[in-house]
């Protein structure tokens, strides 16, 4: 049985009820925007627990920041139907002077035969799940912008834009605070139990900084812990139905030429190269923030341990000569000593580097069974940014059909 030790800032009471009657660990940008959701429900007092000093610091922080079209996921999967509805809800309901977003467009550039072949499927898949897409021919496409490659011609998904995930997240957690939510954030979860006669969970915290150990109790958990949700899952599963973590990482490259071309000059759309198989990265592609800023990535690279807290962070010079020649399959103009190395990311797997090339990764969200009202995230990547919102209505919905 864990103890409390400190009853930190939160005001608890000896009452049988429990403190809340929702918990969300994580507070990337999909678990604030699901605190946001659940704490809008009459009745219901949200948490939400974030170990670092702000909101959104993690894999939020470290993305392409694009809206995605939905166009490369199976039809009857949960990141088709969140991409799809979050990028409407993003267009549809948001304010852009408030959460600054820009439906830019992007193409998927074939290089050969067989590539074309592949933005031809992708276009049966994007009209299947009623994305609009259209073929751009080769020559097309060289008039438009004669510095990207093109042989094969594009697809144009005119849906695709980019967004400021800060000023998303922002917006979700003033949405929670505003209802009276109540954000922890330096708030390390350190242990959960189940205490199924109640039935509620025991939740054991960690006080950044201070080291001061209290303990919370609520009706539900909504574990949306990112690159820990494997961990967390594991504080309440019983070991025979324990996750394991894979993490690949993505680093992000800075366009630095000597005499630099404005962005405008090389592209108003961003660039895609056609993925890798199963969509498990869709290839260092050519994006810009909404300064204008060109920059490249994520490239993919495995990473081999066992807990998030184990990552590294650092974007190796070593890895330029080969994010270079992937760039220049479509944009030729590129060197090596144009890019600079800029930030990286991790993406938080469901599946490990074997079986993602042998099936596609969808989604894990779930309440697990026999534990009531413990809600699973597992492998939230891409596109996990454009999905929050509409993740954030399916998750409440699961607690409030």
């Amino acid at each position: 049985m864990l103890q409390r030790t400190v009853k930190h800032q939160f005001s608890l009471t000896n009452r049988q009820l429990a403190d809340f009657s929702h918990v969300v660990i994580g507070g990337g940008v999909v678990g604030t925007a699901i605190a946001a959701e659940l704490q809008k429900v009459p009745g219901n007092n949200v948490t939400l627990l974030e170990q670092h000093e702000m909101l959104g610091m993690e894999t939020t922080s470290r993305n392409s920041e694009v809206i995605h079209a939905g166009l490369y996921y199976p039809k009857d999967s949960l990141k088709a139907k969140f991409c799809i509805r979050g990028k409407n809800l993003i267009y549809d309901k948001l304010d852009a002077a408030l959460v600054p977003y820009k439906q830019c467009g992007k193409w998927v550039v074939a290089q050969n035969e067989k590539e074309q072949q592949y933005i031809e499927g992708l276009q049966k898949n994007a009209d299947s799940l009623g994305v609009p897409v259209s073929l751009v021919s080769a020559n097309q496409a060289k008039r438009q912008f004669p510095l990207i490659r093109a042989e094969a011609g594009a697809l144009e998904s005119p849906t695709t834009g980019i967004i400021s995930a800060h000023d998303l997240t922002l917006f979700f957690q003033a949405e929670f605070e505003n209802n009276d939510g109540t954000v922890a954030i330096n708030t390390k979860v350190d242990d959960v139990e189940y205490e199924a006669s109640i039935p509620q969970y025991r939740i054991a915290c960690t006080e950044q900084g201070s080291g001061e150990q209290f303990e919370i109790t609520s009706d539900n958990i909504v574990n949306s812990a990112g690159l820990f949700a494997q961990e967390v899952a594991n504080m309440v599963l019983p070991k025979e139905r324990h996750f394991k973590s894979y993490f690949a990482k993505g680093s992000y490259y800075a366009y630095a030429p000597e005499t630099p071309l404005p962005t405008s000059k090389i592209t108003s759309k961003l660039i895609y190269p056609c993925p890798n198989p199963n969509a498990s990265s869709l290839g260092t592609h050519l994006t810009f923030d909404l300064g204008g800023q060109l920059r490249f990535g994520p490239d993919l690279e495995w990473v081999d341990c066992n807990s998030a807290s184990e990552l590294n962070y650092d974007v190796s010079a070593n890895r330029i000569e080969e994010a270079a020649k992937s760039i220049a399959t479509y944009f030729p103009s590129i060197a090596p000593d144009q890019l600079q190395p800029s930030y990286s990311g991790v993406r938080p797997k469901l599946l490990s580097q074997e079986e993602n090339r042998q099936r596609f990764a969808d989604y894990y969200i779930k309440e697990e069974d026999g534990f009531k009202g413990f809600v699973n995230l597992i492998g939230i990547e891409s596109p996990g940014l454009t999905s929050s919102w509409a993740i954030a209505e399916h998750v409440a919905s699961l607690y409030h059909p």
